[in-house]
């Protein structure tokens, strides 16, 4: 069949080359308009779901609000698995689904579920769905400054939070813009408890004194003058002033007492819960993009900076704008590593080429056919949604190499065709019809094997899929492309290219040189070919040797070009504390030389993407261009310049990268490599364990750091409320609480509107009436008799310890133990530090300890390449089989995979790479095209003995061992060149990639190691191995 098709392919050249035009257009229009990105999004499809509860301490948070929205989101089809967070004030609930979900499916079944449960959640408690974005939804990053000192830092936030905020959120691609840091102007009512005593008022009549004064109304429409006039009642709060003149009551006399006689009107912050900061020199407002999942990153951040641009004329004199976190930069770093790397490949594969056939208009064949087998790669890639990354862009590179093989193949055989024979018009067209149809079957189906070899990359899941399905789907692209292209387009332009005069093979040096060099070698193979496999035995041995050696990885680090600074505090952390930590960091930081910009954050965004404590620092370092670096530097030493400055009692450094990270604690939760979770039913026992978890892992070797977060550790004022007493003075729980929310808390009341800005009312007691044990004790409470007692008679009044944060997974009380590991072996470390835990740590009934973080990708992928590379291996045996029809030459075929992999493990090990889900990939690549390298050598040894038993025949002779013997010696010696071309050719390819830098070369360096390794191994069994089993076996077939 597949010479058929070369048949009609050459018959009707014409179209095919109209075919080819046609798709080119098509392939160079999809390359223009393909959406670009740094990487793959390796986030989980999640919603979440954000209730703010001002005011609540987390457990209150948590058995109010998580606890019944975590067990009703349970329930959710898809849902894999659900995480809540409770803050003080705020609850995160995760739900994520299914590798494959639809987002937005996912969002309408949970705001199902959400609409269920919602009825059960406190009044004041308000969910709400997060933005429909995903983990590494944060690609821009901007902080408002103002240097000339003429705006603080609350009219900064207001110019953020109602000019910039809404502004931005109309760009296209944009999905929400988050606040950081800033104050919040709040309209406070600090409330004099003498004063509401001298007037027998309770604290809630304020509060409804406000409420009631703060409103507009209509009335209607009345007509005059044959128009309509529209009424309205004015009355919303704006100022000072207006809160001063609410009347709370009316003297029996009719004198109004007021707001402002009882209370202190001021303005002030509104409490926060994060804090941004600028290079050390203060705080300043930052900004968050964040991107709708699925939209192009690169010209969504384009339009935000083309949006900025024009805001800056609107800015207040002495604001501007500064980045401080820029994606683009590092997506255009990628792609342009990667187009470099494309270009190279390409120029190298063509000069081998025109190098080993010493004709230089038969390389355009391959110049020519390679570029429309990448554009048709493109033109799958657009039309599937696929982006242009690291990894989509190097499937193609890897597969370069593999490529044009077919096309070397089909040109070396049509010269070995040619040579010696008188090409006119009329033969060449058969003469080229005969050689590729000799080969093309046979080089097609090796193809194609290539293309199925991948399929195990298809099946990996989670993290690890989303990050190798681009590339495995566009290298399988490229190849199926290859394979339609070495029957259909490489026939036709190898009868336009191959002119002029073709040299014999003799007359090229380097093919000379090969001849001279393999000669003696396939003369001892000839006459001692068990020998030949005994070493070959030996030598297969050996290579296997270094494999117990290597250590493992889930993946390399992934070098971002920026870094960010994640420590973990202690919990209980006070806001001012944790402001004069965080300067005091991004100042020591911000001296290394190559650092351009430290944006410093601690606690969380106004987003439903950042569920971070107070007691989180993510501080993002941008450097300068590496031009500008000291002699020497690299970002591993730089770290460890800072790790070594940044030496700070009781905190635990942990230096990741940003997109890794996000995508990791939205993924796990669990910001650093390694994080074990312990899960049970009392966070005190869980602190306890977790505790003794970080003493034993801090002894073994391979720990950086280790953090046990104190789950239990959160200071609290509990106020015990005796019913008893209260009901003696006619006071029920509520009635209590509201004092206590009220006058220590301190209560939003009502929002003044003030045209498009809108800024909170709170209701307090002054700060001298609730800053010590002593001074609640004798908060006045008033009772339905006008009697006014101190809270100590309604409530016991203590200090003690609870959660500051609580994390659940599937309604499971979680606390989690951050490790940061130094040696890259992950693997083993987690091998040994488990033994550790199972023989040190001693766990109460009904709690558990799991692995989490890039331990548990590495371990799902390994067990996914258990059960799938049987399968395919199976596959290839079938597909070469169907070849062969012979089940002996299948297995000697297959004989080149343990031969190759021992070339990979080797390089490997010399490389000191560890075992990671690329270098998996990269073995998984070779096995495809060291399969194809013994097709080839197989398909001209019995092209050979078919032209002996032709002789034999002619010659009215029987097939005796010299015939075979000449077999050998003229498929293998006489045909070297194909075969080292082929090779060299598919390393050639590989090359700019294995030394190659730049962003994304930690990846694509440990997919191109094992296939440059194992194509060397390959080429020997090639050589020396497959004739010597060739010739024994053929010469058994004789004797029988």
């Amino acid at each position: 069949m597949i010479s058929h098709v070369i048949h009609w392919s050459i018959k009707n050249r014409v179209l095919i080359l109209l075919l080819t035009g046609l798709i080119t257009g098509w392939g160079v229009l999809s390359v223009k308009n393909i959406p670009l990105d740094a990487i793959p999004d390796l986030s989980d499809v999640q919603v979440i779901i954000k209730t703010n509860y001002p005011g609540q301490a987390p457990q209150v948070v948590e058995d109010q609000v998580t606890y019944p929205l975590t067990t009703a989101m349970l329930s959710v089809p898809k849902a894999v698995n659900v995480r809540g967070y409770s803050f003080f004030g705020d609850s995160y609930v995760y739900v994520i689904f299914e590798d494959g979900t639809d987002l937005y499916w996912a969002r309408a079944r949970v705001l199902e579920y959400l609409s269920q449960a919602a009825a059960n959640l406190p009044e004041q408690a308000k969910p709400k769905l997060g933005p429909d974005a995903t983990g590494v939804g944060w690609v821009y990053e901007y902080a408002l400054v103002d240097r000339s000192g003429k705006n603080d830092l609350a009219q900064l936030r207001s110019l953020q939070d109602w000019f910039l905020k809404y502004e931005l959120q109309t760009v296209h691609g944009v999905s929400e813009v988050a606040t950081i840091g800033g104050m919040v102007k709040q309209y406070q009512v600090i409330v004099n408890p003498d004063s509401l005593r001298a007037y027998n008022l309770p604290i809630d009549a304020v509060r409804k004194a406000i409420q009631q004064g703060n409103q507009e109304t209509g009335g209607s429409v009345i007509e005059m003058a044959e128009a309509e006039y529209m009424i309205r009642a004015t009355g919303y709060i704006d100022s000072l002033d207006d809160i001063r003149n609410i009347p709370v009551m009316v003297s029996k006399e009719g004198t109004p007492l007021l707001l402002s006689d009882v209370a202190e009107i001021r303005l002030g912050p509104q409490m926060r819960r994060g804090v941004a900061e600028l290079d050390g020199e203060g705080e300043v407002v930052g900004g968050v993009i964040v991107m709708r999942s699925g939209e192009n990153a690169l010209t969504t951040i384009d339009a935000v900076k083309a949006k900025l641009e024009t805001l800056k004329a609107s800015l207040p004199d002495g604001v501007e704008i500064v980045t401080t976190y820029d994606r683009s930069s590092l997506i255009l770093r990628a792609v342009d590593t990667l187009n470099s790397k494309l270009i190279e490949e390409f120029l190298v594969v063509a000069l081998i080429c025109a190098i080993f056939l010493f004709h230089f208009r038969s390389s355009l064949v391959v110049v020519l056919s390679l570029p429309v087998g990448i554009l048709m790669a493109f033109i799958v890639m657009r039309h599937l949604g696929i982006n242009a990354n690291i990894m989509s862009l190097g499937g193609i590179a890897i597969a370069i190499g593999a490529m044009v093989d077919a096309a070397v193949v089909m040109i070396e055989n049509a010269h070995k065709q040619m040579e010696g024979k008188t090409i006119n018009d009329e033969n060449r067209w058969q003469i080229i019809a005969k050689a590729a149809s000799e080969v093309g079957p046979a080089l097609f189906f090796s193809l194609v094997i290539i293309t199925l070899s991948f399929l195990p990359v298809f099946t990996l899941e989670a993290q690890e899929g989303r990050l190798f399905a681009p590339l495995a789907y566009t290298k399988t692209f490229a190849m199926a492309g290859a394979a339609l292209l070495s029957i259909t387009l490489v026939p036709v332009l190898m009868g336009y290219f191959i002119r002029g005069n073709i040299r014999p093979e003799s007359e090229n040096p380097i093919n000379r040189g090969l001849i001279k060099i393999y000669r003696p070698a396939i003369n001892w193979l000839l006459a001692s070919p068990k020998q030949v496999i005994l070493v070959g035995v030996l030598l297969l041995m050996v290579g296997f040797y270094p494999a117990n050696k290597l250590g493992s990885e889930f993946m390399p680090d992934l070098d971002e070009g920026d870094l960010l600074y994640m420590p973990s505090t202690f919990p209980s952390i006070s806001i001012g504390k944790a402001k004069q930590f965080l300067q005091q960091t991004d100042k020591i930081i911000k001296t290394t030389p190559e650092v351009k910009s430290v944006f410093g954050k601690i606690g969380r965004a106004d987003s439903a993407t950042d569920p971070a404590p107070l007691t989180m620092v993510e501080t993002t370092i941008q450097f300068k261009p590496k031009s500008e670096w000291r002699e020497g530097m690299t970002i591993e030493k730089i770290r460890d310049e800072l790790d070594s400055k940044l030496k700070i009692p009781g905190i635990s450094n942990i230096w990741v990268m940003p997109i890794k990270n996000r995508i990791d604690m939205l993924a796990t939760g669990i910001k650093t490599p390694v994080g074990l979770k312990v899960a049970g039913a009392d966070l005190n026992v869980i602190q306890k364990i977790g505790e003794q978890i970080e003493t034993e892992l801090n002894q073994l070797e391979g720990t950086a750091s280790v953090y046990s977060e104190r789950v239990a550790s959160g200071r609290y004022v509990t106020i015990d409320i005796d019913r008893l007493a209260a009901a003696r003075f006619g006071l029920n729980i509520s009635d209590v609480q509201m004092v206590i929310k009220t006058a220590l808390g301190g209560m939003e009341v009502a929002q003044s509107v003030e045209g498009l800005e809108r800024y909170p009312i709170n209701i307090r007691y002054p700060r001298d009436y609730r800053n010590t044990i002593e001074k609640i004790r004798q908060l006045p409470v008033v009772t339905p008799n006008n009697a006014h007692i101190p809270l100590s008679e309604l409530a016991d009044i203590r200090i003690e310890q609870g959660p500051g944060m609580i994390k659940t997974e599937n309604a499971r009380l979680n606390g989690w133990i951050y490790v940061d590991v130094s040696d890259d072996d992950i693997g083993t470390y987690v091998l040994r530090a488990k033994k550790r835990i199972n023989e040190t740590i001693q766990l109460p009934a009904g709690y558990s300890i799991s692995w989490s973080g890039q331990y548990e990708y590495l371990q799902r992928a390994a067990d996914k390449m258990k059960t799938v590379v049987p399968a395919t291996l199976a596959v290839i045996i079938l597909l070469l089989y169907l070849n062969f029809r012979n089940l002996t030459e299948v297995v000697i075929i297959i004989g080149t995979l343990p031969m190759a992999l021992t070339g990979g493990v080797w390089l490997l090990y010399l490389l000191d790479y560890n075992l990671s889900v690329a270098v998996a990939v990269g073995f998984i690549a070779l096995a495809g095209v060291s399969i194809e390298i013994g097709v080839i050598m197989l398909v001209y040894l019995n092209q050979a003995l078919r032209e002996q038993i032709k002789v034999a025949v002619d010659r009215g002779e029987e097939l005796s061992i010299a015939n075979i013997q000449e077999a050998v010696k003229s498929g293998a010696l006489k045909r070297i060149r194909p075969i080292v071309m082929t090779v060299m050719a598919i390393i050639a390819g590989l090359l700019p990639i294995m030394f190659g830098s730049g962003t994304g070369s930690e990846v694509m360096r440990r997919i191109a190691a094992p296939m440059v390794g194992g194509m060397l191994s390959t080429l020997v069994f090639s050589l020396f191995l497959l004739p010597a089993i060739f010739l024994l076996w053929k010469t058994a077939n004789l004797k029988k």
